[in-house]
C-alpha cells in the first residue's frame, strides 16, 4: 500500500482592501464591497491555470471596535458573490484582527499574523501544499510586500489603493517590487509566467 501526497501547487497571496476591493476605511458594510477593475478576469485566468487564490488581510478594525467578525464574514461573502460572476472561487481567507497598541484584549496584542509579519502565510502553509518557489504575493502596501518577501515570494505592487504612495516609499528606500502595475488584472500574465503556467 502506497501513500499518496497532494502535489504542491503555486499560490497567489492577495491583500484585500486596495488590491481586490476598492479601499473603504474599516469596511464594515457588505453593501460597500466593490471589486476593483481587472480583478474578476485576472483572478479567473489565474485560477483556471491552476493557482490557489488565498486572501491575507490585516483587519485592525476589529481591535479598534469598528467592525466585528460578522462584518468581515458578510463582506467576504459579498466579495465571493461578486467573484461568482467570473467563476472565481477564493480558496481561503485569512485575516489578522489584532493591533499592538489600540483596542482591548484579546485583539490588542502583539501577534505574528499582522503584516509585515508572515503569520497569515504560515496559516496557509498549514492548510495547503504550496509550491512557494512559483508562488507570488499581490498587494498595495509596503507591509504586504514585506510579508511576501519574508517567504521569498515574487512580489507584485498594484497602483490601486495605496499602491502609488507605496511605490514612492519603496523607491526612496532603494527597494522595488518585482512588478509594479496598474491593477491585478494587468499582473496576471506576469504571475502565470512566474508560475511556469503561461
Amino acid at each position: 500500500m502506497t501513500s499518496q501526497t497532494t502535489p504542491a501547487k503555486p499560490a497567489v497571496f492577495l491583500d484585500r482592501d486596495g488590491t481586490i476591493l476598492r479601499e473603504v476605511p474599516y469596511l464594515s458594510r457588505a453593501s460597500k464591497v466593490e471589486l476593483l477593475p481587472g480583478v474578476g478576469p485576472g483572478l479567473a485566468s489565474l485560477q483556471q491555470a491552476g493557482l490557489l487564490l488565498i486572501v491575507v488581510s490585516n483587519q485592525s478594525g476589529v481591535a479598534r471596535g469598528l467592525l466585528d467578525e460578522g462584518n468581515l464574514l458578510a463582506s467576504q461573502q459579498e466579495t465571493q458573490a461578486q467573484l461568482d460572476e467570473y467563476r472565481v472561487r477564493i480558496d481561503a481567507w485569512y485575516h489578522c484582527p489584532h493591533h499592538p497598541s489600540v483596542g482591548v484584549s484579546p485583539q490588542r496584542r502583539r501577534c505574528h499574523c499582522r503584516k509585515p509579519l508572515d503569520g497569515l502565510l504560515s496559516r496557509a502553509e498549514e492548510d495547503f501544499q504550496i509550491d512557494w518557489e512559483h508562488s507570488a504575493g499581490v498587494g498595495d502596501d509596503v507591509r504586504d510586500l514585506q510579508a511576501f518577501a519574508a517567504r521569498d515570494l515574487a512580489t507584485v505592487l498594484v497602483a490601486t489603493g495605496k499602491g502609488r504612495s507605496a511605490q514612492q516609499k519603496l523607491a526612496e528606500d532603494g527597494k522595488e517590487a518585482d512588478l509594479f502595475c496598474a491593477h491585478l488584472g494587468e499582473a496576471a500574465p506576469w504571475i502565470l509566467r512566474h508560475a511556469n503556467l503561461a
